[in-house]
């Protein structure tokens, strides 16, 4: 079987991603691509019933190279990223707060430093019919320099260079999301600066160096 151990992956982060509610019933999908092929979570399966032999795989392309059910709807999505970063790994989720912001902003904006793990602020992707070549033009423009994004009206979708990064970028974005509107409820968010962020930055390339004691 093709992609043995990425469908195996894809099942156990599926069923993870609905133990935290990131998904509800067959909503969300995730991918992993080795080469030129890609293993994706089926349509209209439940992420947290699947099975590794269930899980099709395709080519960059997008044709069909080995398993019985159809692959996700939103696989031209997956492709999309796959043809524009260095991906190796897509996590697409309907998530509570991804799809609030998304649902009422048009970028989320940097209320923690940890934003750039993911490149900076999220961008929203425009509305389009999911499934669609044109929601996944509007993906990929907005993940231009990100590693995430957010779907208007839809939910969120992050890569890695596996599935454990992916998942993790799609459970920082949540938590970022979460904060946000949390933050809104209380009162207008401070948003960090440029140079906040520049000094995140800095501090990341230069950390402090504790000196050792001497006895």
């Amino acid at each position: 079987m093709l992609l043995a151990e990425q469908r195996r992956l894809l099942c156990e982060y599926g069923r993870r991603a609905a133990e935290i509610g990131l998904v509800i019933g067959t909503s969300g999908n995730l991918s992993a691509r080795v080469g030129d092929l890609v293993a994706v979570t089926p349509s209209g399966v439940a992420l947290d019933r699947l099975e590794p032999e269930a899980c099709p795989v395709v080519d960059v392309d997008g044709y069909l190279v080995e398993g019985e059910l159809q692959p996700s709807s939103e696989t031209p999505m997956h492709l999309a990223v796959y043809a524009t970063t260095d991906a190796q790994a897509v996590v697409h989720t309907h998530s509570t707060f991804g799809t609030v912001v998304a649902t009422t902003m048009t970028e989320l904006p940097p209320l923690h430093y940890n934003i750039l793990l993911l490149g900076g602020p999220v961008r929203v992707a425009e509305y389009a019919t999911y499934g669609t070549p044109e929601l996944a033009a509007n993906v990929k423009a907005a993940l231009e320099g990100r590693r995430a994004a957010l779907l208007a009206n839809h939910g969120g979708v992050t890569y890695g260079d596996d599935l454990h990064k992916a998942f993790e970028a799609t459970r920082l974005l949540e938590w970022l999301c979460e904060v946000y509107v949390r933050a809104r409820a209380v009162g207008e968010p401070r948003v960090l600066t440029e140079e906040e962020l520049s000094a995140v930055v800095e501090r990341a390339f230069s950390p402090p160096r504790f000196p050792r004691r001497e006895d």
